[in-house]
């Protein structure tokens, strides 16, 4: 097995958003709920503009030229957090390459990336639990401390 790890460009969305919808998927699959209203060309627009005007990154890992893993990060502020913080956005590894190390090597470029930028630390909400306890014990196994709380949203916009 060939991994190889890139910065996306706007040329990617279509890659990015494909996998995005994957995850999305999964989770209101596992969890019986539909947790996200997205569909797949609105989900690539939306990364392309986003990579675009430089508010949102990712990182994609291809296997022999397929595209395997992908976290979608973006840079904040936190004064409880030391200032400049990074936020995993979305990270998903598709099933046929978990428990392979994939994922661990992709939060690895997720923590150089945010290093050379400065960041006091790496933010992230997990999918709901039970149903992704064992997404949950990866990420700390990665280096990840719960920190409590729950995310929470309203919505500010009637168009998606």
């Amino acid at each position: 097995m060939t991994l190889e790890f890139i910065q996306a460009t706007p040329d990617h969305a279509d890659i990015i958003g494909s996998l995005v919808v994957q995850l999305t998927q999964e989770i209101c699959e596992r969890t019986h709920a539909q947790h996200f209203d997205i569909d797949l060309a609105g989900t690539v627009r939306r990364c392309a503009e986003l990579l675009s005007a430089g508010h949102y990154a990712a990182i994609v890992g291809w296997s022999d030229n397929v595209p395997v893993a992908v976290s979608t990060i973006t840079e904040t502020y936190a004064l409880y957090a030391g200032g400049k913080i990074g936020l995993i956005q979305e990270f998903y590894v598709i099933p046929e390459f978990r428990c392979s190390g994939v994922g661990a090597l992709l939060m690895e470029q997720v923590r150089i990336y945010g290093q050379r930028r400065g960041w006091s630390c790496l933010e992230l909400c997990t999918p709901p639990l039970p149903e992704f306890e064992r997404t949950l014990s990866f990420y700390q196994y990665n280096g990840l401390t719960p920190v409590g709380g729950r995310k929470m949203r309203q919505n500010l916009a009637t168009n998606h």
